[in-house]
This record gives C-alpha cells, sequence and structure tokens, in this order.
C-alpha cells in the first residue's frame, strides 16, 4: 500500500505569504494608502516581536541570566532603531497625499494599538484608566492580566536581589499595578552598583538605552503627525499631535536617569 507524498514545505507556504499579502486593504483608491497600511503593519509585527523579547528578557532577568539579558536588549534596542528609521518611509506621504484618503481611516487610530500599550505596561507605564479605552473585549482584558504581572523594572530589582544587591524590601513588595515611580533607596544603591559591579552596571546602561530608544521613537513619531497633519485633531476624536506631545520626556526607568550627577 503506497501513501501520497506530502507536499515539500515552501518558502510561501512557511511564511503564509498569499496571506499575509492579501491583508493590505485599502479604502480608497489613492496611491499612498497602500504605503500608510504597509507601514503600519510592520509597526505592529515588530511590537510584537518586542513584546516577545520582553517576555525572554523578563525571565532571563528573574534567573540571573547575564548574557541573555544582554544579547536580547541588543536586540530589542536594535529593533528600535528599525522602528525610528521606518518614520523616514512614512515621511515620504505628504500632507495632501494623506489627507486624499484620511476620511477613510474612520475611529481608526493609533492610539488604539492594543499591542503597543501591552508594550508599556510592561514597561511600567499602567493605569486603569488606559484600559477604559480598549472597551470591554479580549483587549482589556489582556490589559487587566497584565496588572497582576511583574513589571521589566520588577524584574530588574528581582535580579539585583538574586546578585545580592540590597534592594529595598518595599521595592520588591510594591504594587505592581501601579505605575513605576522614583525612588531614593533605589538610587542610593544603584550608585553602589555602578561603582563596584561592572556586569550589573551594563545591565542597567542598556535598560537606559532601551529607555532611550523608546523616547526617540516617541519623538519622531510626534514630529511626524505634526509635518502630515499639524495642529489637527487625531483619527478616532484623539487631540493628534497635542496627545503624542504629552508622551514625551515620560522616561519609564525614572531612577536610573536620576543618577546621572552621582556618577
Amino acid at each position: 500500500m503506497t501513501t501520497e507524498r506530502s507536499k515539500p514545505l515552501t518558502y510561501s507556504d512557511y511564511l503564509a505569504i498569499d496571506e499575509l499579502l492579501g491583508l493590505q486593504r485599502p479604502r480608497s483608491e489613492e496611491h499612498d494608502e497602500i504605503l500608510f497600511i504597509v507601514i503600519h503593519q510592520v509597526y505592529e509585527l515588530w511590537f510584537k516581536q518586542v513584546i516577545h523579547e520582553l517576555e525572554h528578557m523578563q525571565r532571563s532577568l528573574e534567573e540571573g541570566d547575564d548574557p541573555a539579558v544582554l544579547s536580547t536588549l541588543k536586540r530589542i534596542l536594535t529593533i528600535l532603531k528599525t522602528l525610528v528609521a521606518q518614520v523616514d518611509v512614512l515621511e515620504t506621504m505628504t500632507p495632501m497625499s494623506f489627507a486624499a484618503f484620511r476620511d477613510r481611516l474612520e475611529s481608526g487610530s493609533g492610539f488604539q494599538s492594543l499591542q503597543f500599550r501591552v508594550l508599556e505596561f510592561m514597561l511600567g507605564h499602567r493605569t486603569r484608566e488606559m484600559i477604559a479605552h480598549h472597551g470591554e473585549g479580549p483587549g482589556s482584558t489582556r490589559l487587566e492580566a497584565l496588572l497582576a504581572e511583574p513589571a521589566v523594572w520588577d524584574s530588574f530589582l528581582a535580579y539585583l536581589a538574586r546578585k545580592g544587591h540590597s534592594v529595598p524590601p518595599e521595592a520588591l513588595g510594591r504594587d505592581i499595578s501601579e505605575a513605576v515611580g522614583e525612588s531614593a533607596q533605589i538610587q542610593d544603591m544603584l550608585v553602589g552598583v555602578y561603582a563596584d559591579h561592572p556586569v550589573e552596571s551594563m545591565v542597567c546602561e542598556r535598560l537606559l538605552d532601551l529607555d532611550e530608544g523608546l523616547q526617540e521613537w516617541r519623538y519622531r513619531h510626534v514630529k511626524m503627525v505634526e509635518r502630515t497633519i499639524g495642529q489637527k485633531q487625531g483619527t478616532g476624536g484623539s487631540s493628534g499631535a497635542e496627545y503624542l506631545r504629552s508622551t514625551l520626556f515620560r522616561p519609564v526607568f525614572p531612577d536610573l536617569w536620576a543618577i546621572r550627577s552621582r556618577l
């Protein structure tokens, strides 16, 4: 009895190319709408990868695996540079070409990106008010679940405690559903880490790079929006550039910035 041989796996099958290329569905005949869709879909794919890497990095921190932590941070930082560079492509679209199809977006807005909100929650920017913007459903359920999980900073503090550093007990036992704030005690400890522990201080520096990279992406995003729509209201009823400007210069790891003048 013979059996039919299975079809060899192809590049197209493995990457689901046909499905992937069918996901761009413009709502107008405007030339630049495809660019707008592709760029934002690629952003969402990169957000998915960054979330995947952050999950791995948190596990590595809690296990005290220095090489895995540093290599994962390097990958995340490289992805962030790619996200910033993609703004250059989007800025080839003029205000007039965007205006030609903008009304087709209706209530759709980048403010509604669940994955970017997940990324923010993982990094420590987490409030229940932000969950409300995602309404009822799987998105808000996912964000609610993240409030019960440690942020990256909490995993970092657990890493330092595992390495024998004197992390304040109240920091290790903080309410993880709240946003990460500053702590004078943690800052004192971090100054000592930088002075005497080169590996841990390298992890600190890469986390600072991550924070700076995220702020750089926010800045480029704001300037791109200002360049494209000026002070117009954003799609979906958001305040557009005004809201985005309010997110600038908000560090996710404030203690690492606070100690710079002491190093």
